[in-house]
């Protein structure tokens, strides 16, 4: 549904988008992912048409952005960073002078105002003027304001900034629920809001795309390892003369001992030879077993490691 293709974006000797490509396919929910100033909003900027690239293009259902910008407008909702909002008109006049905007006119408009001010829980405030509401409501008038058209892409640029905790649940949990009949793109620098509700991630740093998967594929790209928690009830010198000195060596770090149980993080680029290695020892020296538990890193270690990476390179 959109794909970015080798944008540039050079402010004066400022280079904000360096060769950026992506895809976002049909009904799924992608997260642009970096620190500030990497290059997420720009990136934005650019496939909804705000901003013309210095290279590159971007296609957005099948129109060229570059070709057709204003087909392209019609295809996508955008909630840009800061909302598009007029401080002195009610949240009713407002989404009507939008939704006017947009083409959509009486029953039609009716049903899309109803429901919008109902998904983003704005109905509490329609009749006050903008300019008296809080930053969590104006967030939802603003993307109120993008859903107005039923669009089929929806472009957020940090979209939950200035909510609340169960605020924030309810925006992601809409999110979720849009993604069945859209493609969703929302950009973030906090990693709980991408891990939250994103298909894929795609992640940015220094205006360069430098990783692009699911959650658990840029994990693996990260660790390049599986992992295995394994608690023992053995003597601590025993269980690690056994796992370093046996046939089937093993790379381990020691985690803590408690109640005559010593715990371990066992490693291996091949889990299942890992699984049977470790049964393997387990079963010749009948040690009583209270965990063996796989796990993974945290996508918080797998962002730092390869960005990380990225700047050695």
């Amino acid at each position: 549904m959109v794909e970015a293709k080798g944008l540039c974006m050079n402010y004066g000797t400022t280079r904000a988008l360096i060769d950026a490509s992506f895809v976002a396919a049909d009904n799924q929910v992608m997260g642009l992912l970096g620190p500030n100033g990497a290059g997420k909003t720009t990136c934005m900027k650019i496939i909804t048409t705000q901003m013309v690239p210095t290279a590159g293009t971007a296609v957005v259902g099948g129109i060229d952005v570059l070709e057709d910008p204003i087909a392209v407008r019609r295809k996508v909702g955008y909630l840009p960073e800061t909302a598009p909002l007029y401080a002195d008109m009610e949240v009713a006049e407002y989404l009507e002078f939008v939704g006017r905007g947009r083409g959509l006119e009486n029953g039609v408009l009716k049903n899309r105002i109803d429901w919008v001010v109902n998904a983003c829980q704005v109905k509490e405030v329609y009749r006050k003027p903008i300019g008296d509401l809080s930053r969590g409501y104006r967030q939802r008038v603003g993307l109120a304001q993008a859903l107005i058209h039923d669009p089929e892409v929806l472009i957020l640029d940090e979209p939950t900034s200035g909510l609340d905790p169960l605020q924030i649940i309810s925006i992601r949990q809409l999110i979720k629920d849009l993604s069945t009949s859209k493609t969703i793109i929302f950009s973030t620098h906090i990693l709980q809001e991408v891990e939250a509700i994103s298909d894929r991630i795609v992640i940015i740093d220094e205006g360069r795309i430098i990783a692009d998967g699911t959650p658990d594929q840029l994990r693996k790209m990260a660790s390049g390892e599986s992992g295995y928690f394994l608690e023992l009830k053995a003597p601590r010198q025993e269980i690690e003369k056994s796992l370093s000195e046996d046939d089937h060596a093993l790379n381990f770090d020691f985690v803590s001992e408690s109640d005559g149980f010593t715990r371990y993080y066992v490693t291996g680029s091949d889990s299942e030879k890992l699984w049977s290695d470790s049964a393997e020892i387990i079963r010749r020296k009948g040690w009583l077993v209270r965990e063996f538990a796989p796990s993974r890193p945290s996508l918080e270690q797998a962002f730092i490691q390869l960005t990380r990476e990225k700047k050695v390179r």
